[in-house]
């Protein structure tokens, strides 16, 4: 994409901050990381130090100001190397705080959005359940107001930054028989649950931070793709959260929700099309050096026509993902948009990493190279935030919703 289509100098300067700190840090750790399981604190704080973890948010909130663009740019640069640096930047920003900031009150913004935009403590998204994933009206978890408190219990499963977090957006269903209109959203705090590594790295754990007794973590995930990145359950269990601690309405937790997926949407479609690009420049750096016959595999016509295929949709990804991030920046609607660039992006991410895998024959199969590594965490592109399944009920959705108004 010509750099000018959507971006100006300082987007330009972002895009070289976060290219030099993937390359400089990520790149030694990232094999290490995905095999330990290990979370990348010394990163986080790094990423935090740079002003990653509050991109889109006002200075007056402890972010970086800077604009929406600026934090697609910044998942897309980190997924390039690794897509769990990246998705730490993206659910930290999207699902931990942009609901505070969007749907909070102003003491609900000015407490809890500078420490997460600091990178101060991480935040995750308590959304889906043992028993609802793709169905979250099936919300399981209740919130019963007692006085001047809501009683919490419930399960959360599969939370990005489950055990590492401390600020939570967590749904319940305050009117059982109210359906979608019947579930709240709460903010809820734990510590996190490595004190010792956070201290050590000076992020992710703040003692201003209240730990609501009966919230706690579960067990870590072992998971295919995304193992420096922590996921875990949430147990909720007679949770207290003070009446203040509401974000928004009651009822209003549904809709909130699904505006805030709408724009993780975006971010998902981000790290897959840096996936898709990192994958493409192992391959060409690697059919350039590798000898086959006698000659270097990239002169292999098959290899020009795979390597072709990618790049074409890396270029097409590209496009629909600033556009999405465009269209949200500007107050346009952008659901359609960010479920089309969410589809497309995560499904061209699984083919250019298969293909990436390919060209590299056996050697792909290895750890030797990070192509089997970015296989792997391509796939959670398809399920994540929305299944490929989901994602194509959205957009019909739209398009008959768009023959109405015709």
């Amino acid at each position: 994409m010509h750099d000018s289509t959507y971006f100006g100098e300082q987007h330009l300067a972002v895009r070289d901050m976060v290219r030099a700190l993937a390359r400089d840090e990520v790149v030694p750790v990232a094999r290490q990381m995905d095999d330990t399981q290990e979370f990348p604190w010394a990163n986080v704080r790094r990423m935090a130090d740079l002003g990653l973890l509050g991109i889109p948010w006002a200075e007056s909130l402890g972010g970086a100001g800077l604009d929406t663009l600026s934090f697609m740019i910044a998942i897309e640069e980190m997924a390039k190397v690794c897509a769990s640096h990246a998705i730490t930047i993206s659910a930290h920003t999207t699902l931990g705080t942009s609901p505070i900031v969007n749907f909070g009150t102003d003491a609900q913004r000015a407490k809890y959005v500078p420490m997460l935009a600091a990178g101060k403590v991480l935040g995750g998204f308590g959304l889906t359940e043992p028993d609802a994933g793709s169905d979250a009206a099936g919300t399981k978890t209740t919130a019963v107001k007692k006085g001047n408190h809501y009683l919490l219990n419930g399960t959360k499963r599969f939370i990005t930054h489950g055990g590492v977090g401390e600020i939570f957006i967590v749904t319940a269903v305050t009117n059982p028989g109210a359906g979608t209109k019947g579930i709240s959203s709460f903010i809820l705090s734990k510590h996190t649950c490595d004190i010792p590594a956070a201290v050590a790295a000076g992020v992710g754990h703040d003692p201003s931070v209240v730990a609501m007794p009966g919230f706690r973590s579960g067990k870590k995930e072992d998971k295919l793709g995304w193992r420096a990145s922590d996921t875990r359950e949430l147990i909720f269990e007679d949770v207290e959260v003070p009446a203040e601690n509401l974000l928004g309405t009651e009822g209003a937790g549904f809709s909130n929700f699904m505006k805030t997926l709408d724009s993780g949407r975006i971010g998902i479609a981000a790290l897959s099309v840096g996936l898709a690009q990192g994958a493409l420049d192992q391959s060409v750096q690697y059919t350039s050096t590798r000898k086959q016959f006698g000659r270097a595999i990239a002169e292999f016509q098959g290899v020009h026509f795979s390597l072709a295929d990618i790049a074409v949709g890396v270029e097409a990804g590209r496009h629909l993902v600033y556009h999405a991030a465009w269209l949200a920046q500007n107050g346009h609607p952008y659901a359609k948009e960010a479920a089309i660039a969410k589809l497309f992006c995560s499904e061209l991410a699984m083919r250019a990493t298969i293909a990436a895998v390919q060209v590299h024959g056996g050697y792909g199969y290895t750890k030797d190279y990070p192509v089997e590594r970015m296989m792997r965490d391509a796939k959670i592109g398809e399920i994540g935030e929305g299944t490929s399944e989901i994602q194509r009920i959205v957009i019909a959705r739209h398009l008959f919703k768009d023959l109405a108004r015709i």
